[in-house]
């Protein structure tokens, strides 16, 4: 069949790499695509908020399947329309992407089926969310409601940093993101990723990884999309798994469905690894970034009928079959991140890194000019290893990235220290 993936980050570079190389895929389109999913199948410039243009882009190029990476086009309802015109679409529908489109709406989910996840209380007037934080005290979290490319989500250790945050949000700073911020307790213990494949009715476990939030060494500087990962995530056993499945993804599927909006397509759970168990920090609509680097490269099962058979409700019928070694993948980014970034810079290298063994250079931010590759947003490319441990997997990933040659670009040089750790002490 022809498919057509949706999103142009490394997400979709590893995407259009499994996507590939299924045997049940002909040709693979990419819109829009970077230089790295151009290896895997055909970039074509459509604009993807216009759904219409997506619409007849399948039509004419006999498009059976589409495979939408990004959260935006979720939220905007790409897969209801998709849907509506006959087009096979993997993905929540526009009401099940709720979960990731609105942070309130996920709380109160998770209020009413007995989810577990922080204390929380929601608001649209700065002064009210400030009198409850005085009230209730510091560190706590604020959040704003809605989609805000990763800056929505400010943990506040001062009541200073938690009204600033709170005038910030609703005050506009993010849009109509933050008309509505939702006031979380602070959740201590270890953060970790679940996924699960999801088809409205079963889930079934997608794997787990850790990622990397802050910029700098030693889990410091600001917030960003995410600096590094591997997968699988040992802090999360499979008495703890087990138990995510049956507290928090089993409940959520029966809360979604007896709403309305049955949710398939991928729901990515961050976690809290809390003294009382496991918590949901927040859900997502799709597979992460950089998560999707370190899961797919380890799924020795075809993509493609995973997800078809997500979208026909029969995930029942299959099971999912995983490498027994570990991945690991550092984030070089530009200089600057995540602030302002300089453009244009080009990289040199690539294919030294990528001719090792069990090494894969997913791009990101780049864009191709002539033989060249140049950077081309902050997160440009996603350097991955396999090894038999995360220790050997995080060696091989920065062997790697030392043959790239690339003075603009910078990266942290502790990415799965809790594991190499864990794995030091045997």
């Amino acid at each position: 069949m022809n498919i057509l993936l949706i999103g142009s980050g490394g997400r979709e570079h590893a995407l259009a790499r499994s996507l590939s190389a299924s045997a049940l895929c002909d040709k693979l389109f990419i819109a829009p695509g970077n230089p790295g999913t151009a290896q895997h199948g055909t970039n074509v410039v459509i604009d993807v908020a216009d759904h219409g243009a997506v619409i007849a882009f399948c039509r004419t190029m006999g498009v059976e399947f589409v495979v939408v990476g990004p959260e935006a086009p979720l939220v905007a309802g790409l897969v209801d329309d998709l849907t509506a015109a006959g087009i096979k679409a993997f993905g929540p529908s526009k009401a099940a992407a709720q979960l990731e489109g609105s942070k309130a709406f996920t709380k109160d989910l998770c209020a009413e089926f007995g989810i577990p996840t922080a204390a929380y209380r929601r608001f649209t007037d700065a002064e009210a969310a400030k009198t409850y934080v005085r009230s209730y005290g510091v560190p706590t979290v604020v959040k704003a409601d809605g989609l805000a490319a990763g800056k929505g989500v400010v943990v506040a250790a001062s009541f200073e940093e938690a009204e600033a945050a709170i005038d910030m949000m609703i005050g506009g700073g993010l849009g109509a993101a933050g008309a509505e911020v939702v006031i979380e307790a602070f959740l201590e213990g270890e953060e970790a990723s679940f996924f699960a494949l999801c088809d409205g009715r079963t889930a079934i476990p997608l794997g787990t990884a850790q990622d990397h939030k802050r910029v700098f060494d030693g889990d410091k500087g600001p917030n960003t999309g995410g600096m590094g990962a591997y997968s699988p995530a040992a802090v999360l056993t499979p008495e703890l798994q087990a138990r995510v499945m049956r507290e928090i993804i089993e409940p959520t599927l029966a809360g979604m469905r007896a709403r309305g909006m049955p949710y398939t397509g991928v729901l990515y759970a961050g976690l809290m690894l809390t003294d009382k168990g496991p918590q949901l920090i927040e859900y997502n609509a799709r597979l992460g970034d950089p998560e999707t680097q370190v899961l797919l490269p380890r799924l020795k099962s075809d993509l493609v009928t995973a997800f078809l058979a997500a979208c026909d409700g029969v995930l029942d019928s299959i099971s999912l079959q995983w490498s027994d070694k570990a991945a690991l993948t550092v984030v070089m980014a530009a200089q600057g991140y995540p602030g302002a970034v300089e453009k244009g810079s080009e990289i040199r290298g690539l294919d030294r890194a990528s001719a090792m063994d069990d090494v894969i250079v997913f791009q990101a931010g780049t864009k191709q000019s002539g033989d060249k590759i140049l950077a081309n947003g902050g997160r440009v490319l996603n350097v991955t290893a396999l090894g038999s441990t995360i220790t050997e997997a995080s060696a091989r990933a920065y062997e790697a990235v030392s043959r790239i040659d690339w003075p603009e670009g910078f990266c942290r040089r502790d990415i799965g220290w809790r594991a190499v750790e864990r794995e030091s002490k045997g």
